[in-house]
C-alpha cells in the first residue's frame, strides 16, 4: 500500500539532506546559458568543487518544476517566483543577494501622494495612479495584491486587470497595453508614439519608477507606486524643482508619513532574489560554492565576474547585476525570507482563472433561502458577474459542512458557534464576513462584566466566587454562554458533566444568588431565579414582566444594588446612562459610575471594551473547503454589493423581506461583504475568548463536538509510533 503523501514528506524530512555530485543550474535565455557556461569554467579553473553544469529551461517556474523533479538543482528566484515555487514544490532559499550598505538584502513598496492630498490607503478608489508597469513587483503586484487581500478592491474571475481599472478611474500601467482595459489602464500614459504609449520601454514618459513619480509631478496621477527611493533619488539635489518635503507616504494604518520614513510606512518589504533548491539539497553546500566562487570572482581582476552580465548582451544574468555579495539564508522556510508584508501581497494575488469552478454551489436551508438564492443566481448572471451561482438545498447547518468537506456543495454562511463546528470538525475556513453598521449592536458585539465603580464586593475577576449575578437571560450569548463558558475554561466553575443541569447547578454553587431569567427549569438550582423580582408565574421569566430581563433588566439588577456584577453586552451601560434611558431606575445614572471587569484581572472605564471584555460576538462568515479560493468567493460577493448592497429596485442581497423569511444567506443588518484578511482560519475569525467560552460550555471541549482524526495525523501517530 502506497504511503500518504504527508507522510512520505514527513519521512523525507528525517534524512540527512543529500550532497551534491555536481550543481546542475538552471537558466532561462541564451544569454544565461552562456553567462552560467562561463561560470562553470571559471569554477572549473579554480578548482571549485563540486563542479557545475547548465541546462536550459523556459521560465523561472519551468526552473522551479525541474527542481522538483530532481533534473536540476539550483535556480536564481525573485520574490513573487519564489512564493510560487515554495508553495507548489516546497522549494527552499539557501542563498540571497545584497545590494548596498543601506538597503541589504530588500527594498521597500510604496504609495507616493502629494503633500496636500486627500487620499489614504484606504480611500484609493476612484483615484487616478501611476504604476512602474504591469506586473512588475512595487508598481503592480505588492498594491494590487495588498488591495485584493485587504478587501478594498474585489476581483472577479482572478481577472486583476479588469479589477483595477473598475477601481482607479484612470491608470498609466506601462504594458496594459496589450490588455482588454488598455483605455482605463493606459488613459494616463503619454509616449513619443502611439505605438511607445504604455509600451514598457523609455518612450514611455511614465515607465519605471522615476516615470510612475514624473506621472505623479506632473499631475497626471494621485498616486504613484514605486520604491522607498524613488522620490529621493527624483528631488532635492536632483532636481531644479521637486522638493522630497512636498510628497507623502500612504501607511496601511491609514495615516500619512514622510517620505524618509518608508521603512514604517511601507505597504511591503520586497524581498531580494535568492537561489532556490529542493528540500532534501544541503544548503550549505551550495552557499559555500558561491560564496567560494564570489570570492574570487567578484571584482574585475579576473576574466568572468558573476555580477556582471555586460559581457554577456543582457542584464541581470544569473544574478543582479547590483548584487554586491550573495548571504546564506539560515532560514530554510520561504515565508521567512519574503517577509509577512510580501507574502499577504502575494497571496491576494494567488487566483488562476484556470482554477476556478464554472459555477459556485451555494447551501440553502429553507424555501425561502432557496427563492431568495435563485433571484440571486439571477441578478449577478445579468451583472456578469461569475462564477455563476447554483443553489442547493440542505437539512441543516451542519449537512451544508458535510456536503462542502466532500466538494459536493461550496459556500454556506454561518454564524459563531456554526463556524466553529465547521472548523474545527470539517476543517472549513472563512472565505468572507459580514460588516454591520456601526450603529448596529445586535449583530456583533462584546460580552461585558460590569460592577459599580469603588465596588468593595466585586473588585477583579478573581473575586467574582460568592458574588450576586445578573444575566440577560438562561442560554443567552453575552449573559450566559460566553461568561459561564469562560469561567469553566478557566475553571473557576467546575461542573461534574457537561448537561445542561449540571452546569446550572455548579454556577449556582459559584454565584450564590442570581437573576438568570429562563433558568426555572425543573432540576435547576434554585438560587439562579432568587434575585428576579416578577410577581407570580413572571418571576424569572423570559419577557418583560420580569424587570431583570434582558440587557438594561440584567443592568438594573446590579443599579438597584440587588447584583454585584451584570453580564451584557458592551453598549448596555451607554444606552442606560447619561440621560439616554428616560425611565425613573435610569434617568439618574453616569457611565462613570461604572466599570469593566477584565479577563486578566485589570478593570477598565465601559467605554473601553474593545480592551476589557470576555469574548466579542462575531459577525457571520462565508465558509468554503480550504482547497477553494477564497479570494474568488470575496471577489465576487464584493463587486455584487456594489449593484445589490442596497435596494436595487429589482435585488437587495442584505433583504429577506421580500422573500418571507429573516436573515436568508445573509444577516439583514449586514452593511457589506468584508475580506477576511489575516483572519482567514476559524480560529482567527473567532477570537480565543469566544473560543474559550464554547470550549467551557463544553467543559474545556472533551465534550459534544468530537474531533476526527484526518489522514496527516494519523500519519504522523504512526510515523510517532515506528520511530519510539
Amino acid at each position: 500500500m502506497a504511503l500518504p503523501a504527508p507522510l512520505l514528506v514527513l519521512l523525507a524530512s528525517l534524512h540527512a539532506v543529500s550532497s551534491l555530485s555536481a550543481v546542475r543550474w538552471c537558466a532561462i535565455t541564451d544569454q544565461e546559458i552562456q553567462k552560467c557556461e562561463g561560470m562553470r569554467g571559471a569554477f572549473l579553473s579554480a578548482r571549485i568543487s563540486p563542479a557545475l553544469s547548465c541546462v536550459k529551461a523556459s521560465s523561472g517556474m519551468d526552473c522551479a518544476k525541474m527542481i522538483a523533479a530532481n533534473k536540476v538543482d539550483a535556480v536564481t528566484l525573485s520574490g513573487d517566483l519564489i512564493y510560487e515555487a515554495g508553495k507548489m514544490y516546497n522549494l527552499k532559499p539557501v542563498a540571497g543577494e545584497v545590494y548596498d550598505q543601506e538597503f541589504g538584502t530588500s527594498y521597500h513598496a510604496v504609495a507616493v501622494v502629494h503633500k496636500n492630498s486627500t487620499l489614504t490607503i484606504n480611500r484609493l478608489k476612484g483615484a487616478k495612479s501611476c504604476h512602474t508597469g504591469i506586473r512588475r513587483t512595487a508598481g503592480w503586484n505588492v498594491p494590487i495584491g495588498w488591495l485584493t487581500y485587504s478587501g478594498q478592491m474585489p476581483v472577479v474571475g482572478c481577472d486583476f486587470e479588469q479589477a483595477a481599472a473598475y477601481f482607479f478611474t484612470k491608470s498609466c500601467v506601462p504594458g496594459a497595453n496589450k490588455t482588454k482595459y488598455s483605455d482605463t489602464l493606459c488613459g494616463l500614459c503619454q509616449g513619443s508614439t502611439a505605438e511607445s504609449t504604455c509600451a514598457m520601454t523609455e518612450e514611455e514618459k511614465y515607465y519605471d519608477y522615476s516615470g510612475a513619480f514624473r506621472c505623479l509631478t506632473e499631475g497626471a496621477g494621485d498616486v504613484a507606486f514605486v520604491k522607498h527611493s524613488t522620490v529621493a533619488e527624483n528631488t532635492d539635489d536632483k532636481s531644479l524643482t521637486l522638493q522630497s518635503k512636498n510628497f507623502r507616504l500612504l501607511c496601511k494604518d491609514g495615516s500619512l508619513r514622510n517620505v524618509t520614513d518608508w521603512k514604517k510606512c511601507s505597504l511591503a518589504r520586497v524581498p531580494a532574489r535568492a537561489v532556490m533548491v529542493r528540500p532534501d539539497v544541503d544548503g550549505s553546500e551550495i552557499f559555500e560554492l558561491l560564496n567560494t566562487g564570489q570570492k574570487l570572482f567578484h571584482d574585475g581582476s579576473s576574466t568572468f565576474k558573476m555580477f556582471d552580465s555586460s559581457s554577456y548582451g543582457g542584464k541581470n544574468l544569473l544574478f543582479r547585476d547590483s548584487t554586491t555579495q550573495l548571504t546564506v539564508i539560515s532560514n530554510p522556510a520561504y515565508q521567512a525570507w519574503l517577509g509577512e508584508a510580501f507574502l499577504t501581497a502575494m497571496k491576494g494575488l494567488d487566483c488562476k482563472s484556470s482554477s476556478l469552478p464554472n459555477s459556485l454551489r451555494w447551501c440553502t436551508l429553507s424555501t425561502a433561502e432557496i427563492w431568495k438564492c435563485s433571484e440571486m443566481a439571477t441578478q449577478f448572471k445579468k451583472m456578469n458577474i461569475t462564477p455563476s451561482i447554483q443553489c442547493v438545498s440542505a437539512q441543516s447547518t451542519e449537512a451544508c459542512m458535510k456536503l462542502i468537506k466532500a466538494k459536493e456543495v461550496d459556500v454556506v454562511t454561518l454564524g459563531g458557534q456554526d463556524i466553529y463546528l465547521a472548523g474545527k470538525q470539517y476543517g472549513l475556513v472563512p472565505a468572507a464576513g459580514e460588516n454591520y453598521p456601526e450603529t448596529d449592536n445586535s449583530s456583533s458585539y462584546y460580552a461585558v462584566a460590569v460592577v459599580k465603580k469603588n465596588s468593595q464586593n466585586a473588585s477583579t475577576i478573581n473575586d467574582l466566587r460568592g458574588k450576586k449575578s445578573c444575566h440577560t437571560g438562561y442560554g443567552r450569548t453575552a449573559g450566559w454562554r460566553i461568561p459561564i463558558g469562560a469561567l469553566i475554561k478557566r475553571g473557576m466553575i467546575r461542573p461534574t458533566d457537561c448537561s445542561d443541569s449540571n452546569i446550572a447547578k455548579a454556577v449556582g454553587e459559584f454565584f450564590p444568588a442570581s437573576c438568570v431569567p429562563g433558568a426555572n427549569l425543573e432540576g435547576f438550582a434554585p438560587q439562579l431565579c432568587s434575585l428576579c423580582q416578577g410577581k407570580g408565574p413572571d418571576r424569572c421569566a423570559t419577557s418583560a414582566s420580569e424587570p431583570y430581563f434582558g440587557y438594561s433588566g440584567a443592568f438594573r439588577c446590579l443599579v438597584d444594588g440587588t447584583g454585584e456584577v451584570a453580564f451584557v453586552k458592551h453598549s448596555t451601560v451607554l444606552d442606560n446612562t447619561d440621560g439616554k434611558n428616560k425611565d425613573d431606575w435610569a434617568s439618574p445614572l453616569k457611565s462613570t459610575d461604572y466599570q469593566l471587569l477584565c479577563l486578566n484581572g485589570a478593570l477598565a472605564e465601559v467605554h473601553q471594551f474593545e480592551f476589557c471584555n470576555w469574548g466579542q460576538v462575531p459577525a457571520r462568515a462565508v465558509m468554503v473547503h480550504p482547497d477553494t479560493n477564497t479570494f474568488a468567493i470575496s471577489g465576487l460577493l464584493g463587486k455584487a454589493q456594489e449593484y445589490f448592497a442596497a435596494d436595487s429596485g429589482n435585488f437587495s442581497m442584505f433583504s429577506s423581506i421580500e422573500y418571507g423569511g429573516k436573515d436568508l444567506i445573509f444577516k439583514d443588518a449586514t452593511e457589506r461583504i468584508v475580506a477576511v484578511g489575516d483572519k482567514d482560519t476559524y480560529t482567527e475569525w473567532l477570537g480565543k475568548e469566544y473560543i474559550d467560552s464554547l470550549e467551557g460550555m463544553q467543559c474545556n471541549g472533551k465534550a459534544e463536538i468530537p474531533v476526527r482524526i484526518g489522514p496527516l495525523l494519523m500519519s504522523n501517530i504512526l510515523l510517532t509510533r515506528f520511530i519510539l
